[in-house]
């Protein structure tokens, strides 16, 4: 089975998840940075990142939506719209998070705030998890012939080992 959603051969959504992860992370360091006494522009970074990782999670779910329109009915399924939940419910966290800080003229991180998104980084490892079972089924791996394989088997490493002239 492949996704619909592909780039050169590859699934869209497993590329995709890495975008609002990545931002969900960095917007809860920058707020830890902003509690352990950084200057105040941290939290307004953390809070823009965290808007930034919520656009990427719309796409992200979208794609994930895309792709279950052709996944058949077993287990594969189950794993997919429990990944889809998951990539959704931690944006319904995040979103969350954004609406405590709205209220703040600075966006200042808060210790609940920054607990809402360690919460949510806790629910974003569950979903990794998810897309890596996810990718192995609909991304099996290939030789990719565009490789080091196209020099022959062990050509490269053959030609380091040698001394010349001697």
């Amino acid at each position: 089975m492949q996704s619909r959603l592909r780039v050169h051969g590859h699934p869209i959504q497993p590329m995709l998840v890495t975008f609002p992860f990545g931002l969900f992370v960095s917007a809860t360091v920058f707020d830890l940075a902003d509690l352990l006494g950084g200057p105040a522009i941290l939290g307004l970074v953390g809070y823009w990142t965290a808007v930034a990782a919520l656009v990427a999670a719309g796409l992200t779910v979208v794609a994930g939506l895309v792709d279950l329109w052709d996944v058949p009915g077993d287990r594969t399924r189950r794993t997919a719209l429990t990944f889809n939940l998951v990539i959704a419910g931690v944006a319904v966290l995040f979103v969350v998070a954004c609406l405590i800080r709205s209220g703040t003229p600075e966006h200042g991180a808060t210790g609940a705030l920054l607990a809402v998104e360690l919460v949510g980084l806790a629910l974003g490892t569950v979903g990794v998890r998810l897309g890596g079972i996810l990718v192995r089924h609909f991304d099996p791996p290939t030789r990719d012939p565009r490789g080091l394989d196209v020099f022959g088997s062990g050509s490269v490493a053959r030609g380091f080992g040698r001394r010349r002239g001697g």
